[in-house]
C-alpha cells in the first residue's frame, strides 16, 4: 500500500468541519531524496482532549520529524535514494546491515499511517461490510477494542498494534515491536496504533489502555480504513 495523503472524510453532521481537512498528495510518494515529512491533515489542537496538542506537537514536530530527517542521511548515496519511501522499508527489512535505515524509515512509513487514520468527530465506527468483518473477527467493537488493548500487552517495550491480516487472510490485531510493521513481511496494514510512550504518556501517564480505547472509541476515520482495504 503506497501512502498517499487523502482527504478527510466525515459524517454528513460534520461536513462543514471536513472542508477543512482536505489536503494536497504528499512529497512522500515521489522517488528519490529527500524524501519531505507531509502535513498534518489537521492542526495540532483538534484531536484534543483524546490526544493533547502538546502531545501532538512533540510526537510530530519532533519524533516523526526526526525518523525523516535521519532517513535522508542514512539513505544518502546508497541504492535506497531513488526509493519511495514504502520501497526503502520493504528492501531494507531485509537487510541487517541496514537496519538503522530500516528503522527510520518504517517509524516515518508508521506514523504517516498514524497521522492519516485519525479525524476529530468521526465516523468513528466501522460502517457496512467493514463492521460485519470486526463483528464476525472480534465479536463486536468491544470485542475489537479490547483485543487491541490485550496485543499491546503482548509487545514488550515499544511498539505497534496493526490492524492487518493473518496467514489465513483473516483480519487480524498484530503486535510488533519498535518500528516494525506488516508491510515489512507482506502484509497490509489498514490501522495503526502507535504504543511507543511518546504517543500517550504526557497525557495518559502508564495509563495505556485508557490511551487505545479512547483513540479507537473517539478519533478513527473508519473511511480510511476502508479506502486501505479496498485499495
Amino acid at each position: 500500500m503506497d501512502m498517499t495523503r487523502r482527504t478527510v472524510l466525515t459524517a454528513t453532521a460534520v461536513t462543514a468541519t471536513a472542508a477543512a481537512f482536505t489536503t494536497a498528495a504528499p512529497h512522500i510518494a515521489r522517488a528519490a531524496l529527500p524524501i519531505e515529512q507531509p502535513k498534518l491533515p489537521f492542526t495540532e489542537g483538534d484531536l484534543a482532549p483524546t490526544i493533547s496538542s502538546k502531545t501532538v506537537g512533540l510526537h510530530y514536530g519532533k519524533h516523526h520529524k526526526a525518523y525523516f530527517d535521519k532517513l535522508n542521511t542514512l539513505a544518502k548515496g546508497t541504492k535506497y535514494a531513488d526509493m519511495k519511501l514504502e520501497e526503502i522499508v520493504v528492501a531494507a527489512a531485509k537487510s541487517e546491515a541496514d537496519k538503522k535505515i530500516f528503522n527510520n524509515a518504517a517509524q516515518a512509513w508508521n506514523h504517516v499511517a498514524y497521522w492519516d487514520q485519525f479525524v476529530p468527530h468521526g465516523p468513528n465506527r466501522p460502517m457496512g461490510d467493514l463492521a460485519t468483518d470486526i463483528n464476525g473477527t472480534f465479536g463486536d467493537y468491544e470485542g475489537f477494542i479490547k483485543r487491541a488493548i490485550t496485543v499491546s500487552d503482548e509487545v514488550f517495550g515499544t511498539g505497534w498494534v496493526w490492524l492487518t491480516r493473518d496467514d489465513d487472510k483473516k483480519l487480524a490485531l498484530i503486535g510488533y515491536e519498535d518500528g516494525n510493521n506488516p508491510v515489512a513481511v507482506g502484509r497490509p496494514a489498514y490501522l495503526g496504533i502507535d504504543i511507543w510512550e511518546h504517543a500517550y504518556y504526557l497525557d495518559y501517564e502508564n495509563r495505556k489502555p485508557e490511551h487505545i480505547r479512547a483513540v479507537l472509541d473517539k478519533l478513527v476515520n473508519w473511511r480510511v480504513v476502508e479506502e486501505r482495504i479496498k485499495a
